[in-house]
């Protein structure tokens, strides 16, 4: 089971980097502690009043549901912590406050892990691409598909699926499926998970009823899947974010200058579990997120790095092609391929 970036493959990082970030990459308890309070408690919390509101007081469940939302999202940081062994001190707590979380995030713990150190260890490498990813192509690659292989990727990268069909494939349904090339390990958490949720929405409808039960679950999941999808796409997804061949691709380099410091208001921040700086993450997936912001205020080699506003991030949504030559995202129509342009070569193709 891979457990770090480095195992993902042959990390050429040099070693310098590492006395930056060593004081960190130390969890604390009571940190970790008031973090899971805040986290998978509040969000515990949200839920049972939100079942015991919805008959009566529907319009407060639908105010809860922004709140708690948030409380979901960083619940999902705790367990992504969990998995890169950073949480806790204790590797045991990790692991099952890690098992535990993933059932709040609609996640198998074990395949998660192993597709996110994946995604560690290859992230801004065009040669590893494709795994714990967004599917991103290069400007040749899309002119090289079918017409119907064009449509299907605008249609992945346009907001309206990312943020709406986006949310409830990589949150609820695409962790349900497994594949021959998975390992065991991996294939015997997706098992178990899935049986794991079938017991508990199971219960759940028998207690409340399918109505109360898609009323409380389906929004906060919905928005909180929003969110998290516009966080880990507008993390490598950024005009000049580094992509390079597996020949030059350089491990230190991916986390500094392919992954963004997102700077976001304090409530933000806070329930987006400081994931907004993932330059200090991507470098050192041994730092909690109650660390990130320490390590990125006093340590000199992440004084320079990519920085995203909000807006910043919302604008990164046009991006959908990587131009190696230019070394830097481009839009569907920068790179010639604007609905115009794209209907005369389908005309032209067509005799």
């Amino acid at each position: 089971m891979l457990d770090s970036p480095q195992d993902a493959g042959n990390s050429k990082a040099p070693v310098y980097w590492r006395e930056h970030v060593a004081e960190f990459e130390k969890p604390s308890w009571p940190k970790a502690m008031a973090d899971l309070a805040l986290s998978l408690g509040a969000y515990v919390v949200c839920m049972v009043a939100m079942y015991l509101l919805v008959d009566d007081h529907p319009w407060i469940v639908a105010v809860l549901t922004l709140p708690t939302a948030g409380f979901l999202l960083r619940t999902f940081i705790v367990f992504h912590d969990c998995g890169h062994g950073s949480f806790t001190p204790s590797a045991r707590a990790n692991l099952w406050i890690g098992r535990v979380t993933a059932l709040m995030v609609w996640q198998p713990y074990a395949n998660w892990r192993h597709n996110h150190a994946v995604h560690h260890g290859t992230a801004g490498d065009l040669d590893r691409r494709g795994q714990g990813d967004v599917e991103t192509i290069t400007v040749a690659e899309y002119e090289a598909r079918s017409f119907k292989g064009r449509l299907a990727y605008r249609l992945f990268r346009s907001p309206a699926v990312l943020f709406t069909i986006g949310p409830l494939w990589s949150l609820m349904i695409g962790p349900r499926f497994w594949t021959k090339e998975m390992r065991p390990r991996q294939v015997h958490s997706v098992w178990l998970t899935n049986v794991a949720f079938a017991l508990f929405i199971g219960a759940t409808i028998a207690v409340v009823g399918p109505l109360d039960f898609l009323i409380v679950q389906l929004p906060a999941a919905m928005v909180a899947g929003m969110g998290g999808v516009f966080l880990f796409y507008v993390q490598h997804q950024f005009e000049d974010a580094y992509w390079e061949t597996g020949e030059k691709w350089d491990y230190a380099d991916a986390a500094l200058k392919g992954s963004s410091f997102l700077k976001l208001n304090p409530v933000m921040r806070f329930f987006s579990g400081n994931i907004g700086l993932h330059h200090v993450h991507h470098l050192s997936a041994k730092i909690p997120n109650y660390n990130l912001q320490r390590a990125h205020d006093e340590s000199p080699i992440f004084a320079d790095v990519p920085v995203l506003t909000f807006g910043d991030g919302v604008r990164s949504l046009r991006l959908k092609l990587i131009d190696p030559d230019a070394g830097r995202l481009v839009t569907f129509r920068e790179a010639g391929f604007g609905w115009s342009t794209s209907s005369r070569r389908l005309a032209l193709e067509r005799g």
